[in-house]
C-alpha cells in the first residue's frame, strides 16, 4: 500500500516508521529540513517544538513496542526513564525526561534507517480526489498518489481543512503561558518536584511549573489569565527573572548558584483544547482515503503533559484497526468511534478543569452545583484519604477521567465543610504585576500594555 503522511513529526514518524515495517511504501512530507548537524533546530511551523514537554509512560511503550531502534537512539541522547508510587497501584513507569528537541532529534535521525520510508521536504498544498475518495497529496503542485493518506499535521495543519468539519469541542481555554529553559550548573541538584515530571505551584490568580528534562536541564513555565493584559511583559527576561526570584519554589530552581538560562523567554500564547473527529465536511462519517492523528484530532493544554501520550495511543488504535484488516478506504470510520469513546474525554476533562481555574483565578469558589473538575477532586485526597486510590488510574492516563466519578462525592463532601485547597507562597497576581512593571522600569524597557482586568 502507497500512504502519505502530512507531517514529519513525532506522530508522522511514528506512524510512518511503522507502517513502512509492515511492508507499505511510505513518503512523509514536511517543511522542515531536519536537524542541522550543529547548533539549534529552529522547527519553523511548530510553535511548541522549544516549549516545555513532558513524556508519559505510554510514549516509551509504544516506540518498545513499534520502533525500538528510536527508543534506543532517545535513551543514547540522553533520555532519562523514571518510575513513581501511584496510589492504589504501586511502582509504574512514569515516562521520560527529555525535551522535545531531543525527542525528536532521535525519532528524525532514526527515520533516515527505516526501509521504506522517505522524508520529502516540501509543502502539502492539499489532497488528491477522484470519486469522492481521497487518493494523494499535491505537494508544492506536484501530484503523490497513495493508497490511504495520513493528516499528522498537528494543531495548525491546514492541508484538510476543505474536507474535515471543524472541531466540535474546545476551544481558547482562557490561559496563556510563557516559559524559559534553564540548565542546571556542574554538581548542582535540581529543586523541589510536586511528582517525578514536575514542580506544580497554585498561587493566587495564577500558576507556575517546572519541567525537568535530560541531563539538568528543565523549563520553568508561568500560566496566567489570558486577559491580564498586563502579565505579557513576562516576555521580557527582566521581569521574567523578577518574578522567578518573587516565587519561592522558582527562586530555589532558578538561583545563579543552581542554574542557568540557556534560551530567551519563549511567549507560548494562549492555550487550546480541542477535539475534532473525523466527519466530513458533507456530513459523512469520514472522507474516504484520509484519516487524521495526533494533535489534528485532540489537543490539550500542556498543564498535565498529554499531548504526546494521546498522539501515541491513537497511533497504536490505527495500526491496530489496520492490522485487523480494515479497509484503509475507511479506517477512519472505526479509528473515529475510538477517539470519541478513548481521546474525547481527556479533551472534556482539559476543557472543564481549565475552564474552572480560570474562573476560580477571577476569584470564584468552588462551584458546588455542577460535577467538581478534575484538579479539585485530586486536592481534596489531601483531606479524605479514601480518595487517593481512586486516582491512580486518572494519574497515569491508564484509565479515562470518569475513573475519578466514584470518589466525586467524596470530594465533594470535603468542599461542603468549607475547605479550600491553599495557594503556595509566593505573590498575588496583582502583586506580580507590580513586580513586573518595576522590573521593566529598572530595565529601561518601554512596555506600556493595556490595563488588566480587575480580579
Amino acid at each position: 500500500m502507497r500512504i502519505a503522511i502530512i507531517g514529519a513529526g513525532p506522530a508522522g514518524l511514528f506512524v510512518g516508521s511503522a507502517l513502512a515495517g509492515r511492508g507499505h511504501d511510505v513518503v512523509a512530507v514536511d517543511r522542515d529540513t531536519g536537524p542541522p548537524g550543529e547548533g539549534r533546530w529552529r522547527r519553523p511551523g511548530v510553535m511548541q517544538f522549544h516549549h516545555a514537554h513532558a513524556f508519559r509512560a505510554q510514549v516509551g511503550r509504544a516506540l518498545q513496542q513499534e520502533w525500538p531502534g528510536a527508543l534506543a537512539a532517545w535513551l543514547d541522547a540522553g533520555a532519562e526513564p523514571i518510575t513513581f508510587d501511584v496510589p492504589g497501584m504501586g511502582t509504574v513507569q512514569a515516562g521520560h525526561r527529555s525535551r522535545r528537541d531531543t525527542f525528536e532529534r532521535a525519532l528524525r535521525t532514526t527515520a533516515d534507517t527505516v526501509d521504506g520510508l522517505r522524508i520529502r521536504r516540501g509543502h502539502a498544498d492539499g489532497v488528491l480526489s477522484s470519486d469522492g475518495r481521497v487518493c494523494g497529496l499535491v505537494v508544492d503542485g506536484s501530484p503523490v498518489e497513495a493508497d490511504l493518506v495520513v493528516d499528522a499535521s498537528g494543531r495548525s495543519g491546514r492541508s484538510v481543512d476543505t474536507l474535515r468539519a471543524p472541531a466540535t469541542v474546545g476551544g481558547p481555554c482562557g490561559m496563556a503561558y510563557v516559559d524559559r529553559e534553564y540548565r542546571l550548573v556542574d554538581g548542582a541538584e535540581p529543586g523541589p518536584l510536586t511528582n517525578p515530571l514536575a514542580w506544580q505551584a497554585d498561587l493566587d490568580g495564577y500558576q507556575v511549573l517546572v519541567f525537568l528534562h535530560e541531563r539538568g536541564y528543565f523549563s520553568v513555565v508561568l500560566v496566567r489569565p489570558t486577559d491580564d493584559a498586563a502579565l505579557k511583559d513576562l516576555r521580557y527576561a527582566a521581569a521574567f527573572e523578577a518574578v522567578c526570584r518573587a516565587v519561592p519554589g522558582l527562586a530555589t530552581w532558578t538561583d545563579p548558584e543552581r542554574a542557568v538560562p540557556v534560551t530567551d523567554v519563549l511567549p507560548g500564547g494562549p492555550l487550546r483544547n480541542a477535539y475534532r473527529g473525523q466527519r466530513s465536511r458533507d456530513g459523512r462519517p469520514c472522507t474516504p482515503g484520509l484519516v487524521s492523528v495526533g494533535d489534528a484530532v485532540a489537543t490539550t493544554t500542556p498543564i498535565f503533559g498529554r499531548g504526546v501520550a494521546t498522539t501515541f495511543l491513537q497511533i497504536l488504535q490505527l495500526l491496530a484497526l489496520l492490522d485487523a484488516g480494515t479497509d484503509p478506504a475507511v479506517v477512519a470510520e472505526p479509528f473515529d468511534a475510538w477517539c470519541e469513546e478513548n481521546m474525547l474525554p481527556w479533551v472534556a476533562d482539559h476543557v472543564a478543569m481549565d475552564g474552572d481555574v480560570v474562573r476560580r483565578w477571577a476569584g470564584g469558589d468552588v462551584d458546588l452545583t455542577r460535577r467538581l473538575p478534575s484538579d479539585l477532586i485530586l486536592a481534596a485526597a489531601a483531606r479524605d484519604p479514601g480518595i487517593g486510590p481512586a486516582t491512580g488510574g486518572y494519574l497515569s492516563m491508564l484509565q479515562t477521567p470518569s475513573s475519578l466519578d466514584p470518589v466525586e462525592p467524596l470530594a465533594r463532601a470535603v468542599y461542603e465543610t468549607g475547605w479550600r485547597p491553599g495557594f503556595a507562597p509566593g505573590p498575588r497576581r496583582e502583586e506580580v504585576r507590580e513586580i513586573v512593571a518595576a522590573a521593566l522600569r529598572a530595565d529601561g524597557v518601554d512596555a506600556t500594555p493595556a490595563p488588566a482586568r480587575s480580579t
